[in-house]
């Protein structure tokens, strides 16, 4: 079977000639949900990705768990062209942060594993795991091994309240896609020290603009695509970075939760899998019926009258989301002022 899907010309709307890569010249990859699941690669990404052409290609990672050339090694290892250089990580956009808030060679207390400790060593920081070493800071990310015994010495170095030292998470993700299925990520341990000392930490990765001004800085390009799996880190970042998004249906969000998006979480484009990144985007058509509004994307078509959602033309099941979600993000009404039908999200 070929890699790329067939693609057929919508008989109802017009199909744009661009494809989600045209007019981009970098392109910011997460990882976790979108090139790999566990240890395995995501069927299509890497084929996909090595397919890109006449644009720099950035992994884009919140994982604080690895450093960046064993997740350069790694992705060398599913047959991606790769470099440690092309590795973007929360630890490194937490040392930039860090940088502009305390001294050179200051001591920092770490929770958290190699991807935060390589980091700090790079930049010239003194590494501790105890509170009792006076640390400057406490920089926190995901490892398997974190426990309680490393979460206690982060709130015995913070003390509680806002005058204490400062905090740095390397991201809040709540869950993280693992092989076996989503495990809790990196927010629900920052989320521990918060409830012990009472303040919110500093967060360095996505959602925040920090990591995606690391990843700008070090490419020298504004022109760039997020791509990720998640609406609440990889498409919020990009839209607080003022960057478009695609958002890839093989990790974490899926159609419910693409329809049921805020205006600040919602993706420029949708794709099934990454070989949506080469096939030409679908345009969104509104036209008017009386009082109904008719959303047309490609092979689909959804009908808003009265706030009832009624698919008129179901079409493929990506273009049916692309238009429900579109009609839906236009309505002005909430998701739950709608009566929506499941063939939009089933």
């Amino acid at each position: 079977m070929s890699l790329w899907k067939k693609f057929t010309t919508p008989k109802t709307a017009p199909v744009s000639a661009k494809t989600p890569l045209d007019d981009v010249a970098l392109v910011l990859a997460d990882l976790d949900g979108v090139v790999y699941r566990g240890p395995d690669a995501i069927p299509y990404a890497v084929d996909s990705i090595n397919a890109i052409e006449g644009a720099q290609v950035a992994y884009i990672t919140n994982n604080a768990s690895r450093t960046d050339a064993s997740v350069a090694t790694h992705l060398s290892e599913l047959g991606l062209r790769v470099e440690p250089r092309d590795v973007v990580t929360s630890p490194q956009a937490a040392i930039g942060v860090l940088r502009g808030i305390v001294a050179p060679g200051s001591t920092i207390l770490v929770v958290g594993g190699d991807g935060i400790t390589d980091e700090l060593d790079k930049a010239g920081f003194v590494v501790t795991r105890s509170a009792e070493e006076s640390p400057a800071a406490v920089v926190q990310g995901f490892a398997p091994d974190v426990a309680w015994v490393h979460l206690a010495e982060a709130a015995f170095a913070l003390k509680g309240g806002d005058a204490g030292i400062p905090w740095i998470a390397t991201n809040t993700d709540w869950t993280i896609p693992q092989a076996r299925g989503t495990a809790p990520g990196n927010g629900t341990l920052v989320s521990a020290v918060h409830t012990a000392v009472g303040r919110l930490p500093i967060v360095a990765g996505k959602p925040e603009v920090a990591i995606f001004e690391e990843a700008f800085t070090r490419y020298e390009s504004r022109a760039a695509l997020m791509i990720g799996d998640r609406l609440d880190t990889d498409i919020l970042g990009a839209n607080k970075a003022g960057i478009p998004s695609l958002l890839v249906l093989t990790g974490i969000d899926q159609a419910k939760q693409v329809l049921a998006a805020i205006p600040e979480e919602r993706p420029t484009m949708i794709v099934d899998d990454l070989r949506g990144l080469h096939e030409p985007y679908p345009e969104t058509v509104v036209t008017h019926d009386g009082a109904a509004v008719v959303t047309t994307v490609g092979t689909a078509t959804v009908r808003l009258e009265a706030q009832k959602l009624t698919v008129t033309s179901a079409g493929t099941s990506i273009d049916r989301l692309r238009a429900g979600s579109a009609a839906i993000w236009n309505s002005g009404s909430a998701i739950y002022a709608l009566e929506v039908p499941a063939e939009l999200y089933s």
